[in-house]
């Protein structure tokens, strides 16, 4: 007696939502079973099943995921569990692995919106621009509701729960040996106009034509202005008509850059700028050390946190009047001091 008093007395209690690691025991067609240490199996069943279903079936006995306590005691005296939280992180696991190898996945078109269509992938939404569809669905987006074809995701955000897919891209692919021959006739450095074709939250994606072909590029977010980084959409929408210059070709893809088309900034800067100029600027970033200062677009310069008084604040967007204290072109790095309107502290112009 006890030797089984001592035995319960290591079972695990459980309230309604705790978190535990099961170990998987085995599955049948509407249940699975799991060991969480408590004084009784748990146990996935219903709709808790269903949510879990792919997940399940690849698991093997032993092997350990997460789960939810949805209810420490049944009426039959099981643990109910929920796995919705560890099929999530496998389905985006899976994800990002077709994402990074450039696999393709077959879809089924559901619903037509103004702007593409969406689709399901494993249970989760996702959506195809209707740029990104095969010329034959672009023009008749109902053909494609109930209808099988494959896409290849290009965007992935699990922090949005947003699935970005491409069905010319699986076109592209196969097209890719004619890509490379085109690409071969592409001249970096060279300036070309053409039309955005999709915008995304990394960049954007720009048609231009080589030798009469056209062909898509990716012109990174990082590439978009030699200014303070916005966010795409901001800048930028389909249609559109952009000058820019391919900066890469490797691997078969076309790397274009907008802000290169356009003249740096900061060659110019040690003509333009010179020390104890005045000039009027725009907070663009705080940080622990001091305030960066847009002076120009592409031009910042920093005011040290020592050279502003504990009496001025501030603030993001704020107009200042700066004067210049040093120039670095080499290292692109500008030196500010803030003009004090109001009073003239020892140090303060």
């Amino acid at each position: 007696m006890e030797d089984l008093l001592a035995h319960a007395s290591n079972f695990r209690g459980f309230k309604k939502f705790d978190h535990v690691e099961a170990t998987f025991i085995s599955a049948d067609k509407n249940r699975a079973l799991f060991d969480v240490g408590g004084k009784s199996e748990a146990v996935v069943i219903e709709d808790y099943f269903k949510e879990g279903k792919d997940l399940i079936k690849s698991l093997k006995a032993g092997d350990k995921v997460n789960a939810v306590v949805m209810d420490p005691e049944t009426k039959d005296g099981k643990i109910l569990l929920s796995l919705r939280h560890a099929a999530h992180q496998k389905l985006w696991s899976e994800l990002q692995a077709l994402f990074d190898k450039n696999e393709p996945i077959l879809v089924t078109g559901q619903t037509v919106t103004d702007k593409g269509i969406t689709v399901q992938v494993s249970g989760l939404s996702a959506f195809i621009p209707t740029t990104q569809l095969a010329p034959e669905h672009a023009e008749n987006l109902e053909s494609t509701v109930g209808v099988q074809f494959k896409v290849q995701i290009i965007e992935l955000d699990p922090m949005k729960n947003r699935v970005v897919l491409s069905e010319r891209a699986i076109n592209d692919a196969v097209d890719l040996k004619k890509l490379k021959e085109v690409l071969k006739e592409v001249e970096s450095g060279k300036v070309y106009t053409g039309i955005v074709t999709t915008v995304t939250s990394f960049g954007a994606f720009v048609q231009i034509e080589v030798e009469g072909t056209p062909v898509e590029g990716l012109v990174h977010v990082s590439e978009f202005a030699w200014g303070k980084t916005v966010h795409p959409s901001d800048m930028l929408t389909e249609g559109d008509s952009v000058e820019v210059v391919v900066i890469s070709t490797e691997g078969g893809k076309l790397a274009l850059s907008m802000k290169q088309a356009q003249s740096d900034p900061w060659t110019e800067v040690s003509e333009k700028y010179h020390i104890d100029d005045r000039m009027q600027g725009k907070v663009v970033k705080m940080s622990d050390f001091g305030v960066f200062v847009e002076v120009a677009p592409g031009i910042e310069g920093l005011i040290h946190m020592t050279k502003i008084p504990p009496s001025v604040k501030l603030t993001i967007g704020q107009e200042v009047q700066v004067y210049v204290e040093e120039i670095n072109t080499r290292d692109r790095k500008m030196s500010l001091g803030l003009v004090i309107t109001t009073s003239k502290p020892i140090g303060y112009k």
